[in-house]
């Protein structure tokens, strides 16, 4: 079987796309496509690729069913420059393969990461680990970003100075601040990427690693696009419901409404189905024991198994 190229992936290839200030992100590399995808998943008897509305639909169901193995066929090889501090959030999903330049055998570029006066932001009061939306006076966004980059320019002359007197890089390196900038390869699959852009898309996220993945996100959809357009609809974009949010929404909804958006809807008969066995009987609360499958009797399931639990997820 040749090797399956996308056009509009290998356009993007070796390209530099800008990040903050310094940064970049570049692909260097993909395996596979939305092909791959629809070939690994119809490898138990033999059909391959389909009709592209076909292809669509077989990846919509496994994403939305959690068929995860055949996104794994699917790899990405990145070129990426950022902060230290934005890639120690990066590298908390486990599970991508990556190397990272060294400070022991290189000598660290003087590049660091100011913050633009608009991203200059107060600590949220209510979430731990972010900013949020009051407007910071000018006088005081000055004043942080001259911090900032005062802190910078000394700690880099004395690592300057310290190699001058031929101390060891290992050594020399340790004061520098987490705003220099590193830069890695980082390889992924299509599967575990999209673990990573769920959580680095979301608005939660820190600013500085959302503007990374937004440029990974354009590049994901280059190389599969449907695969990436199923994510949308189902992971980006979709919701989660625990089992007592899911009796408050039974005991809030009207069953005869709820048939009239089913068929204004524009889903397919399947996708109605399925969203009417995920609510349930409306007015009634969930029982103990094992949960219905929102896929059970599904046409047209392609994999012959249970949904797979997703790869390991990562924190932070």
């Amino acid at each position: 079987m040749a090797r399956i190229t996308v056009p509009e992936a290998e356009a993007l290839i070796d390209q530099e796309f800008g990040v903050l200030d310094h940064g970049f992100v570049r692909l260097v590399d993909y395996l596979g496509g939305d092909a791959r995808i629809v070939q690994a998943a119809r490898v138990s008897y033999g059909d391959g690729t389909k009709t592209v509305r076909e292809d669509g639909a077989l990846i919509d169901y496994l994403l939305r069913n959690r068929h995860t193995s055949p996104f794994e066929q699917v790899i990405l090889t990145f070129h990426v420059k950022l902060p230290i501090f934005v890639a120690r959030q990066w590298i908390r999903h486990r599970t991508a393969r990556l190397n990272e330049i060294s400070g022991r055998y290189s000598v660290m570029r003087d590049e660091f990461y100011v913050p633009g006066p608009h991203e200059v932001r107060f600590q949220d009061k209510r979430n731990r680990q972010g900013g949020d939306g009051r407007d910071v006076p000018e006088e005081l966004r000055e004043r942080v970003i001259s911090v900032l980059r005062s802190g910078q320019e000394r700690t880099y002359a004395e690592y300057e100075d310290l190699l001058e007197d031929d101390i060891a890089r290992e050594l020399a390196r340790v004061n520098l601040p987490l705003s220099l900038y590193t830069e890695m390869y980082w390889q992924i699959d299509l599967n575990n990427l999209f673990h990573f852009l769920r959580l680095r898309l979301d608005w939660h996220a820190q600013y500085e690693i959302r503007a990374y993945g937004d440029v990974m996100a354009r590049i994901a959809q280059a190389v599969a696009p449907l695969a990436y357009a199923a994510f949308e609809e189902h992971e980006l974009h979709g919701r989660s419901f625990s089992r007592s949010e899911l009796d408050v929404l039974r005991a809030a909804l009207d069953p005869v409404r709820l048939e009239e958006a089913l068929a204004a809807s524009g889903l397919r008969a399947t996708r109605r189905d399925e969203l009417t066995r995920k609510l349930g009987p409306l007015g009634a609360r969930a029982t103990g024991g094992a949960p219905a499958r929102a896929d059970a009797g599904a046409a047209n399931d392609t994999t012959g198994g249970a949904p797979e639990p997703r790869a390991g997820e990562a924190a932070g």
